[in-house]
C-alpha cells in the first residue's frame, strides 16, 4: 500500500492506496481541489463538510454533463452505422464510353495529320 498526502480547499489529507494507483488518486483529488478552491474564491472560507459536499455536487453536475453529451454521441454514431451514407459513382453506359474512345482516336489522327502537315 502507498500513502498518497494532497491537499483540498485548505486542508491536507493522506490516503492509502493500492500500488500503481497513487497518480489516479492524486489525480481525483487535482480535481476536487479545483472546485474546492472555485467556491473558496466566491464564497470564502467554510466548514470542511460543506466544502467537501459542495465541491463533490459541482463534480458530479460536470460528470453529469458529460455522460449526457456522450450518450448523444452514442446515439448518432449508432445512426450512422445504421443508416450509412450512400456514395454513389456513375457509371458510363457503353454507348458512351465507346463513342469518347472513338472520338479520342479521332483526335489523334487529327493531331498525327497536323504534326505531318507541319512537318511537309
Amino acid at each position: 500500500m502507498a500513502e498518497v498526502d494532497f491537499t483540498i480547499g485548505h486542508k491536507q489529507y493522506t490516503l492509502t492506496s493500492q500500488e500503481g494507483e497513487e497518480r489516479l488518486l492524486r489525480r481525483a483529488a487535482g480535481l476536487l481541489d479545483a472546485e474546492a478552491q472555485a467556491i473558496l474564491e466566491q464564497a470564502g472560507r467554510m466548514p470542511e463538510a460543506r466544502l467537501l459536499l459542495l465541491a463533490g455536487l459541482m463534480l458530479a453536475d460536470r460528470m453529469s454533463a458529460l455522460e449526457d453529451r456522450a450518450a448523444s454521441a452514442e446515439r448518432e454514431l449508432n445512426r450512422l452505422k445504421s443508416n450509412p451514407q450512400r456514395v454513389e459513382v456513375p457509371v458510363f453506359p457503353p454507348e458512351l464510353r465507346e463513342a469518347l474512345n472513338e472520338w479520342a482516336a479521332r483526335a489523334e489522327s487529327v493531331a498525327m495529320r497536323a504534326e505531318e502537315l507541319a512537318q511537309e
